[in-house]
């Protein structure tokens, strides 16, 4: 039938379908049809809180994780994309990596703070929060990356793909909101950055580890997706406000993150500005960033370092934030590729070609060169 082909054809498929799926089917058990209702209460489903039946809730496995296991799955996913951050990365793919990393990062909390001073930074402009701008600017799409790279650009820019892994995840968000004044404690951090970090680890020591847990990285991502979308309503991505967000929020991680990662190469004396663009997206898996920046507030709520007010907040506007960062992955995946074509035909109108490494502003020194010599 083609089923994952089919979704391979929708940007960011992999997380937006099964996360659009979950909603559905969680929407419709919110509208508590009668004849749905009866027939799980024939099949003898204990009823809710509210006495409603809903097939999502039927307890067992199935409702372990396809409704509940959100987080557990998670927590998997970092685990396993915390295996594929490599150590040993050569001088000129570290260089590159420690500048989109950075100047990407600073893009995004630049931005999310300005967007809050001057709104609000729970419900601002068009319903953007600053944890959702921070989310999606500061975590780009690392497969796409490595697909322009090797596509536009040269070996050093592919290699880059090593350092830029360490932002999977909502370790940098929460780290972002932390320095912008939510009292996450220590505990918090711990608590989020541990399966990267022993994921790391394993990873780095046994490349038999690291390579069984490669799978783990796209395996996981459907059902975490889903379970994500299980505790949101469908209304939440047809919102015009949502998807105006969304689109909003996708401009400008390409323009102000792209923008000033292609900036931050030309003051390090880099030529080609291909894998700035090629980093200027929003990651898929950055959609499962609010559920943890949620449960990290439970935690800080719980040593009494977070109010229970304060922790709520950040509960609430999961969901939306969640809706708002999905719309922005699927149209940087749309957006990205084009700004990528549009750089390397006006770089190429200068003389320069981003296939070739370029260590000397003077000498131009191709790898077939190097290799010669």
């Amino acid at each position: 039938m083609k089923i994952k082909k089919s979704i391979d054809k929708v940007p960011g498929g992999l997380m937006v379908v099964p996360l659009l799926a979950g909603a559905l089917l969680n929407t419709i058990d919110q509208l508590h049809i009668p004849f749905i209702m009866d027939f799980l209460k024939m099949l003898g489903v204990a009823p809710n809180e509210e006495g409603n039946y809903e097939f999502m809730k039927i307890g067992g496995f199935s409702q372990a994780l396809f409704k509940d296991g959100a987080l557990t799955l998670c927590a998997l996913f970092l685990f396993c994309a915390g295996s594929q951050m490599n150590l040993r990365i050569g001088g000129k793919a570290l260089k590159k990596g420690v500048i989109l990393t950075s100047s990407k990062y600073l893009a995004g909390i630049t931005v999310g703070f300005i967007w809050g001073f001057l709104s609000d930074p729970v419900n601002g402009f068009l319903g953007l929060s600053t944890m959702a701008i921070i989310a999606a600017m500061t975590n780009g799409n690392g497969g796409m990356y490595a697909a322009l790279t090797g596509q536009y650009g040269n070996r050093s820019d592919v290699g880059a793909t090593a350092v830029l892994s360490i932002n999977d995840g909502p370790f940098f968000t929460l780290m972002a909101l932390g320095m912008m004044g939510a009292n996450f404690p220590l505990i918090a951090f711990i608590a989020v950055l541990l399966p990267i970090l022993i994921g790391m680890i394993l990873g780095n020591l046994d490349g038999e580890i690291r390579n069984f847990l490669s799978a783990g990285e796209t395996l996981v991502i459907p059902f975490f997706a889903f379970a994500l979308g299980a505790g949101m309503n469908l209304s939440n991505f047809f919102n015009p406000k949502v998807v105006g967000a969304g689109i909003v929020l996708a401009l400008m991680t390409v323009i102000f993150s792209g923008g000033l990662m292609a900036l931050a190469f030309k003051l390090f004396r880099e030529k080609s500005i291909i894998a700035p663009w090629a980093e200027a997206s929003t990651a898929g898996n950055a959609v499962a960033t609010p559920a943890a920046i949620a449960s990290a507030a439970t935690v800080a709520s719980g040593t009494g370092l977070m109010t229970a007010a304060d922790a709520q907040v950040y509960q609430n506007i999961a969901s939306i934030a969640t809706a708002q960062i999905s719309i922005a992955s699927i149209s940087t995946a749309l957006l990205v590729p084009i700004a990528v074509i549009l750089a390397d035909k006006y770089q190429k109108k200068k003389g320069i070609d981003g296939k070739i490494e370029y260590y000397k502003q003077e000498n131009m020194i191709s790898e077939k060169h190097i290799n010669l010599k």
